[in-house]
């Protein structure tokens, strides 16, 4: 098994993108026959209720993890919660799932956010470029 450090976590539905604000987190490679992942995020208790609810849905869901540095493209996981855990002033959240092949480059999901947000033009490269500077998290309006 590898365990890296895990730097953010979005959590993409169908409408709209949820960042996860992380206390801290890990990501561990299973490296099983399964190619199963682990992602434990360490969390504030806001997030309690909408992964409670995501759990009773009983399916998987799609997230983007950056691993190791913020520098690096979000990697896209379909997932399942295992658990969640309150402490007093954290909750763990530990997720399970494997790391989507046929992945979306980041670089696409962020120029299809600009377009949606309007931008064009001169200004959609200035934007590009700046957020392609500050990924992930930058772009990611809290829903």
């Amino acid at each position: 098994m590898k365990t890296f450090k895990l730097i953010s976590v979005q959590v993409l539905l169908a409408d709209k993108i949820i960042p996860i604000d992380l206390v801290d987190g890990l990501i561990i490679n299973k490296e099983d026959e399964k190619s199963k992942w682990l992602l434990e995020m360490y969390t504030t208790h806001e997030y309690i209720d909408f992964f409670k609810k995501r759990k009773m849905q009983k399916g998987k869901m799609l997230v983007h993890a950056v691993i190791t540095k913020k520098e690096n493209d979000p990697a896209p996981f379909e997932v399942e919660i295992l658990s969640i855990q309150v402490f007093n002033n954290t909750a763990s959240i530990l997720l399970e799932g494997n790391l989507k092949r046929d992945r979306i480059d980041y670089a696409e999901l962020l120029l299809d956010y600009l377009l949606r947000e309007g931008f064009a033009g001169e200004e959609l490269s200035i934007k590009f470029k700046e957020l392609m500077q500050s990924k992930p998290q930058a772009f990611l309006e809290k829903n």
